[in-house]
């Protein structure tokens, strides 16, 4: 009954008016390309909001949503082509287009007046200092816990889950060795393992870069990571985590092949739906601590990019779309079951309740109590620096999770992998700092 009238108490506050503008001329049209939400049911959401905002303000709307993979290449190939959708949501920083993308301080503005202060990772992934440019306008980002098989974790003796990397390799050791099921860390090129690594990177006080965009990749704690993160796969983990997918770690957990992962709650929620139990089983950790520190990264984040070939009424027409849709971001948060986490948390003022109290019926309730804490320890690609080209150029050529897998397959020691990486990473910044995108002293 207490769900129920939660539920309905829902449905009540999230019928919004939508804020109609009587401005755009009646042959304006905005399109829009999305990735497909990995959790479905946004979608359909996202997609009614969209029809009854176009109707509210006398806009033709349509979206198309794909693979998240797809979307920089199709961005890439619309600004040099001068033409296509108008505004296209892309899941990590833009900024190596920022060449052909509109400066969207104007908006960035307004929103930070009406909502005041944003969360630190929408700010690192929308805002080029260099050029004093907001490129991009982040709306949500999305945490990257622990996720944990209670029953397994409990059993080793550690009932809260692994609370540092030695508990992590401990416990895991113990869990592999007893029962054959391992820790699921990735080392390949893929999203979840480049998170994963550099997690423990800068958990160990390594980086790519410094807080003044240098490259600082080469140092006795990335070495001393990449040596743990080999230990951890030979001792802990499976062969397969070299082959891993986006989708890898999920699907694992789902089958109960994994006694932990991080990752978003994406998968979790899947569970929920298919085997009640099995994610009741399932726990949340914040990030979990190495010798200088506790840090990761935000899984993904919600970012909306206008290429600057869009123009007139329908550059006007896209700028109202994002202000307003971040207006009623608890819509978005609610019908992301938490997924969306708001870049301006006065625009969700009931998250802190849903943590402590899930709508979607987890067992415990509290199950993402842990989340309250995200902003403490969720950091950005280009920590401690900013998320410029460079650091989005290294996410995307794999070079972490090369360097790491390099040294669990026993090719190469760890400081000649972290010295070959370095080599690639500074040949990046090189390139970028010649065409004024990156600073640094260099």
């Amino acid at each position: 009954m207490r769900h129920a009238i939660i539920v309905l108490s829902m449905l009540i506050l999230f019928i919004v008016p939508i804020n109609a503008q009587d401005s755009f001329s009646d042959d304006t049209e905005i399109s829009l390309l999305q990735w497909s939400h990995f959790v479905p049911s946004y979608d359909e959401w996202f997609d009614a909001y969209l029809h009854d905002w176009g109707e509210a303000n006398n806009v033709s709307t349509s979206v198309d949503h794909v693979n998240f993979t797809e979307l920089p290449t199709i961005l890439a190939s619309q600004i040099e082509a001068g033409d296509g959708y108008t505004l296209i949501e892309l899941l990590f920083s833009p900024s190596e287009f920022i060449e052909g993308l509109h400066d969207l301080s104007d908006i960035n503005a307004i929103a930070s007046e009406m909502y005041g202060e944003r969360v630190g990772t929408c700010q690192a992934t929308s805002y080029l200092p260099i050029s004093d440019t907001y490129y991009a306008f982040t709306h949500g980002y999305v945490p990257d816990p622990g996720n944990y098989d209670i029953a397994l974790w409990t059993e080793a003796g550690y009932p809260s889950g692994p609370q540092t990397y030695q508990d992590l390799l401990d416990g895991g050791r113990t869990i592999f060795e007893s029962t054959g099921i391992p820790v699921g860390l990735g080392i390949s090129p893929e999203l979840d393992s480049e998170m994963a690594n550099r997690a423990v990177i800068w958990s160990f006080g390594g980086s790519v870069q410094d807080e003044n965009e240098n490259v600082v990749l080469n140092s006795p704690e990335t070495i001393a990571a990449v040596e743990f993160m080999a230990q951890l796969q030979n001792e802990t983990m499976t062969d397969r985590v070299f082959g891993w997918t986006a989708a890898s770690n999920n699907q694992a957990l789902i089958a109960g092949d994994v006694n932990y992962i991080i990752n978003s709650n994406s998968a979790y929620r899947s569970l929920q739906k298919i085997d009640r139990p099995a994610a009741d089983n399932i726990g949340f950790t914040s990030a979990i601590e190495g010798p200088a520190g506790a840090f990761a990264s935000s899984h993904v984040w919600q970012i909306y990019v206008i290429p600057s070939y869009v123009q007139g009424e329908e550059l006007e027409a896209a700028k109202q779309f994002i202000l307003d849709h971040t207006a009623i971001y608890s819509d978005a948060t609610y019908n992301s079951e938490l997924y969306n986490f708001p870049c301006y948390p006065s625009t969700v003022p009931q998250l802190d309740e849903w943590l402590e109290d899930d709508p979607f019926e987890s067992t415990p309730a509290n199950k993402f109590e842990v989340l309250k804490s995200v902003n403490d320890w969720s950091v950005h690609l280009g920590y401690p620096g900013v998320s410029n080209p460079a650091t989005t150029q290294v996410f995307s050529e794999n070079i972490i999770t090369a360097m790491v897998a390099r040294v669990a397959l026993g090719e190469m020691s760890a400081e000649e992998s972290v010295a070959l990486a370095t080599e690639r990473v500074e040949e990046i910044f090189a390139e970028w700092r010649a065409k004024g995108l990156v600073g640094g002293a260099e």
